[in-house]
């Protein structure tokens, strides 16, 4: 290829990915090193806010408000909205945007580190509301660790609904025992029941992405998906058949102290599990057999 076709095709590249800063971020400088991609699309928020099935009786924890975007349509429909912000800079633009409104609290933390079920009980107890939602549009370099603090955290939350890099959704969303399913799957899926909301173009952000995201709501079970002896077990076991995904069941999950090859073959066979097989093609009843299995290996 020529350099005067290479240049132009970069150009249609580069205007195909550009979109004009809107006069809501007039003086907002995001933040790469927080992955600070902000949502500017109207009919996408609206999609998240109805897909949270928030009411009057809804405590909010919104994560990663950054401008405000969600945080002020969320407050409209909920009892109270506690939005968590790690970047100071976004702090004071937040507080202005929510000047008089008496059921918002921004709280400058890190959600990793925050005691979320210390706050969202305290909150629902002074305001009188009866049930806790999650939402927020996670940066996607953390997405993998903060949906498991909140899934593997007593927090009470009736649901979890959040954006997030599409490709990890379409894994997130995917049925336990296809192709398509990975650690995460199972994961998730044992602890909640997921709902496609809406695909987001990269273009519904500025400054635009590199890839395009989704939202899903995550609605947290009572129970767990499968009865299983011991969690941990569960959580290795599951972690190890997907480390090495091209490998025999029997070779990846050899990665698992304290089981050698015949410890491991005589637990698959005890399963009804083919030591053969690959662990995407387990459903996670069977996981959950093999995690019981193996705690009696």
């Amino acid at each position: 290829m020529s350099s005067g076709k290479k240049s132009k095709k970069a150009a249609r590249n580069k205007k195909r990915n550009y979109v004009r800063r809107p006069e809501s971020l007039r003086g907002v400088r995001p933040d790469k090193r927080l992955g600070q991609n902000f949502l500017i699309d109207d009919n996408v928020i609206a999609a998240i806010v109805d897909g949270s099935s928030v009411s009057e009786d809804t405590l909010v924890i919104e994560i990663g408000p950054g401008t405000g975007a969600l945080t002020l349509p969320l407050a409209e429909r909920a009892g109270r909205v506690i939005a968590v912000e790690l970047d100071d800079d976004m702090i004071e633009g937040l507080r202005v945007k929510t000047f008089g409104m008496d059921n918002v609290e921004i709280i400058h933390g890190d959600i990793l580190e925050t005691d979320i079920k210390g706050i969202s009980e305290a909150a629902m107890k002074e305001y009188g509301l009866s049930e806790l939602r999650i939402t927020g549009n996670l940066p996607y370099y953390i997405t993998t660790p903060i949906i498991m603090k909140l899934l593997d955290e007593d927090t009470g939350a009736k649901s979890i609904t959040v954006m997030m890099q599409k490709e990890v959704a379409d894994r997130i969303a995917a049925e336990p025992g296809t192709r398509a399913a990975g650690a995460i799957t199972c994961r998730v899926h044992y602890r909640a029941e997921v709902t496609e909301i809406i695909d987001v173009p990269r273009e519904c952000f500025y400054p635009v992405p590199g890839v395009d995201s989704a939202v899903l709501r995550l609605d947290l079970r009572s129970e767990p998906a499968v009865k299983v002896k011991d969690e941990k077990m569960l959580e290795r076991v599951i972690r190890a058949g997907f480390s090495m995904r091209r490998k025999t069941l029997l070779n990846a999950l050899s990665t698992l102290e304290g089981y050698n090859k015949a410890k491991l073959t005589q637990a698959l066979e005890a399963a009804g599990i083919d030591p053969g097989r690959r662990a995407e093609t387990l459903s996670l009843e069977e996981f959950a057999r093999l995690a019981d299995s193996l705690q009696e290996a």
